[in-house]
């Protein structure tokens, strides 16, 4: 059995193909111990850390942070018996086998292709690399064609010990002839921006570029031009381009799947928004009391967990809104999944309680504040995006009244809640200022009509208007 062992990106979850290496927890030498997080990988759900399948020294790293990797790929190669020294290098070539000749490496991002590293040959050969013979000059890579982008280390096999070392990877050398000897650098630049520092008198090769890839742009050849004379252009200003004032965002991770799953959502369920202005004060007033109990201390308690409760308390009463369109039939959850809406530096995410219903409020506003904690700090898992049947957003934390929010995948009913602010509102016959919320209910016309839609509506809003009175008639 090979001591040099790789390890392959495991599938995180449901439906993933794929994730993005954010950051690299070890590096090439380190010894590591079983079930140590060696790597944080980002999904397009969560970002995780992914724990050591064996101990031992750490004998390759094959993709860069930033890189994507595929569900199934060799991320890393682990050296599972360090203590027996490096492995010994093959003396010459095999008897049956002359050494074929040195391929060529295609120019990579900077990592060592997976499949690189072997164990024992038959034979009583210990493998290298595969595609080599053994060798006793350092092997030669072909030089990396220009495409604009910056020049990335590279692994490559070091031909003492059989192990592998990173090592920039050599730049392109000068064409023999008359001239300067050395590697001849060009930096990234646009044409005008090339025109824009000869018209200057600016030397691109000296500047460091703020644009995307480290290129330059206009902006650095105008303050270069500034600090070259001393003072500031006595001649007339040079517009910037759009391009200069532009972001471009690589869609991926967390926003791309959201993305996909709004647009399959909204061009797939029918969907319906009703709302509806309640009155809060008593909500708001109970909570404060509930703020004021020993027992509370320490536990977040907001506006978010009355709205859940009544969601939960008015499925119960209407159980076909906890229900999934299936194609030819409609499946009744007799459990809710309750989403909580969160959001996170790296996009909008939608964690579920799994069976809240069963929990009591105590154990639902724990469960919200361990869940939302969780999602701010990226390490919501995966199982607990997926498999939710209802979902309850806040959107008044952001200062706005209403929306219409888009059902989450799968979800036939998700609710709004707007900022909780004072209003006239007539109370008793008489016009008070009362704390005042608007609640937007989007819903899947397939399974939810009218009727239905409004009546679940009305019974989160009766509750919210008056807990008290509605747990008494209700449970």
């Amino acid at each position: 059995m090979s001591r040099i062992k790789q390890f392959d990106l495991p599938d995180l979850g449901e439906g993933l193909t794929e994730g993005e290496i954010l950051k690299w927890l070890v590096g090439v030498g380190d010894v590591i111990e079983l079930n140590q997080p060696i790597v944080e990988v980002e999904t397009a759900k969560a970002a995780v850390e992914i724990p050591a399948k064996w101990g031992g020294r750490v004998q390759a790293i094959f993709h860069p942070e930033g890189a994507t990797v595929e569900v199934g790929t060799a991320i890393i190669a682990i050296d599972t018996e360090p203590a027996a020294g490096p492995a010994a290098e093959p003396t010459g070539p095999a008897p049956s086998r002359p050494e074929p000749p040195q391929p060529e490496i295609p120019p990579t991002s900077g990592a060592i292709e997976p499949g690189m590293i072997g164990g024992p040959a038959p034979g009583g050969r210990t493998a290298v690399l595969v595609g080599y013979g053994p060798r006793t000059t350092a092997a030669k890579r072909r030089p990396r064609r220009t495409t604009g982008e910056p020049t990335q280390p590279a692994e490559v096999a070091s031909a003492s010990a059989g192990q592998l070392t990173a090592e920039p990877a050599p730049a392109e050398p000068v064409p023999a002839g008359p001239g300067p000897t050395g590697p001849v650098t060009k930096a990234l630049a646009k044409p005008p921006v090339r025109k824009l520092a000869r018209d200057l008198g600016v030397d691109l090769a000296g500047l460091r570029g703020s644009g995307p890839l480290g290129s330059v742009t206009r902006v650095d050849v105008l303050r270069a031009g500034e600090a070259r004379n001393g003072s500031a252009q006595t001649g007339p200003a040079v517009p910037l381009s759009a391009s200069d004032r532009e972001q471009r965002i690589p869609v991926r991770g967390v926003r791309r799947l959201t993305a996909e799953n709004m647009v399959a959502s909204a061009f797939t369920a029918p969907h319906v928004t009703e709302f509806l202005t309640v009155d809060l004060t008593r909500s708001v007033k109970a909570l404060d009391r509930i703020r004021s109990q020993p027992d509370w201390q320490g536990i977040k308690v907001s506006p978010l967990l009355m709205v859940a409760r009544a969601m939960l308390l008015a499925a119960r009463r209407h159980p076909m809104v906890n229900s999934t369109w299936a194609g030819d039939e409609i499946v009744v959850k007799e459990y809710v999944n309750l989403g909580i809406a969160a959001a996170t530096e790296r996009g909008l995410i939608v964690p579920n309680i799994k069976d809240a219903g069963r929990l009591t409020t105590r154990e639902l506003a724990e469960a919200m504040a361990d869940l939302v904690r969780t999602a701010k700090a990226g390490r919501t898992a995966p199982a607990d995006m997926a498999g939710g049947t209802m979902t309850v957003t806040n959107v008044g934390v952001f200062g706005v009244d209403s929306g219409t929010p888009i059902l989450p995948p799968g979800e036939s009913a998700i609710l709004a809640i707007g900022t909780i602010r004072k209003a006239p509102w007539v109370h008793k016959e008489k016009i008070r200022i009362r704390q005042v919320a608007t609640l937007a209910l989007s819903f899947d016309h397939r399974i939810i009509d009218g009727a239905l839609g409004s009546a679940f509506l009305r019974d989160v809003g009766a509750f919210l208007t008056d807990p008290e009175a509605a747990l008494l008639a209700w449970t």
